[in-house]
């Protein structure tokens, strides 16, 4: 079982930049794709990004195609997490964000694909 904790949510301006991190705990998460989801007021999740084992010890990352010019998912292996950085943040971004886990390494876009998720953490972009 792996549980997972988001953190660096907050308010911030348009424009502006945040970096969210995800913990997990419980299996080391090494071999696991990891995902970033969000989910604003009255709308389904969407996928954000994902990262997966490729080979040699590489990562592969896929973004949804409005979004990869702004954030960046990372990996830590170290520490067992994984980043989104989130640069020229819009109001439209504004949502809860999550973070979730996939044993199978598949690194899908939807949620159907991922085993664990965590609890969220909020992003407020005002204008």
């Amino acid at each position: 079982q792996v549980q997972l904790v988001e953190s660096g949510g907050g308010s911030v301006q348009t424009g502006g930049s945040l970096r969210l991190s995800c913990a997990a705990s419980g299996h080391t998460i090494s071999n696991y794709a990891m995902g970033w989801f969000r989910q604003a007021p009255g709308k389904e999740r969407e996928f954000v990004a994902t990262t997966k084992y490729s080979h040699s010890n590489h990562y592969s990352a896929d973004y949804a195609d409005s979004l990869k010019a702004r954030f960046t998912i990372s990996r830590d292996n170290a520490g067992n997490g994984v980043q989104l950085q989130m640069n020229s943040l819009k109001p439209e971004d504004t949502a809860v964000y999550y973070c979730a886990a996939d044993r199978s390494n598949k690194g899908g876009k939807s949620t159907w694909d991922y085993d664990y998720w965590g609890q969220g953490t909020q992003v407020t972009v005002s204008s």
